[in-house]
C-alpha cells in the first residue's frame, strides 16, 4: 500500500512539474504578467501610447517575434487630424519604433477609408510620425497620439463596404 502512494505521489509531481515547464515555455512567447499593458509595450518599443484607444479588454504578444494582438468590446472610431476607425480586434507586428502587418485599423482621407498597413516613427526628434495606408505615406504630429483616445462606438458604413473590397 506504501509504494502504491509513493508512485500516486511521484505522478503528481511529475504531472506539476510538466505543467510548470509548460507554463514557463508559455511565457516566454507569450506576455503573462499582468503588470504591463500593451500601452507599456507601445512605450518600450519607442512609440506613443495614444496610437491604440481606450477601452482594450486584452492583448498578447509574442515576445520573440513581436506579433501582437489586442481585443476590444466593439468597433469604434477616433479623431486625431483624421478620424480613424478601430476593428475590435486589432493585429500586428510591433518592433523598435514601428508596427508592421497591421490590421484592423482604417483611416478616412478626405472621403475615403484605407487600412492601415503600418506606423512608423523615423525619428522621435522630428515630431512625425508616419502612417502606411498603401497609397500613400500620412505624416502626423507626434503629439496628436500622446493619450490614448476615447473611442466611440461609431461605425462608417462606407468602412464597412471598404473592408469588404480590401
Amino acid at each position: 500500500m506504501a509504494m502504491a502512494d509513493g508512485v500516486s505521489i511521484l505522478s503528481s509531481n511529475i504531472h506539476l512539474l510538466l505543467l510548470l515547464i509548460s507554463l514557463s515555455w508559455y511565457c516566454t512567447f507569450v506576455k503573462c504578467s499582468n503588470s504591463t499593458t500593451i500601452y507599456d509595450e507601445l512605450r518600450a518599443k519607442g512609440l506613443p501610447v495614444g496610437l491604440l484607444p481606450k477601452g482594450i479588454t486584452r492583448y498578447e504578444i509574442n515576445g520573440s517575434s513581436g506579433e501582437f494582438q489586442v481585443w476590444m468590446e466593439e468597433p469604434c472610431n477616433a479623431k486625431f487630424e483624421n478620424e480613424v476607425h478601430y476593428d475590435p480586434n486589432i493585429k500586428g507586428t510591433l518592433d523598435y519604433g514601428k508596427i508592421g502587418e497591421l490590421s484592423g485599423m482604417t483611416a478616412q482621407e478626405l472621403f475615403l477609408w484605407f487600412p492601415v498597413k503600418g506606423i512608423r516613427v523615423d525619428l522621435p526628434s522630428s515630431g512625425l510620425i508616419h502612417f502606411d495606408v498603401g497609397v500613400a505615406d500620412k505624416q502626423f504630429s507626434l503629439s496628436l497620439f500622446e493619450d490614448p483616445p476615447v473611442c466611440n462606438p461609431q461605425v462608417n458604413a462606407d468602412n464597412d463596404m471598404l473592408r469588404a473590397i480590401w
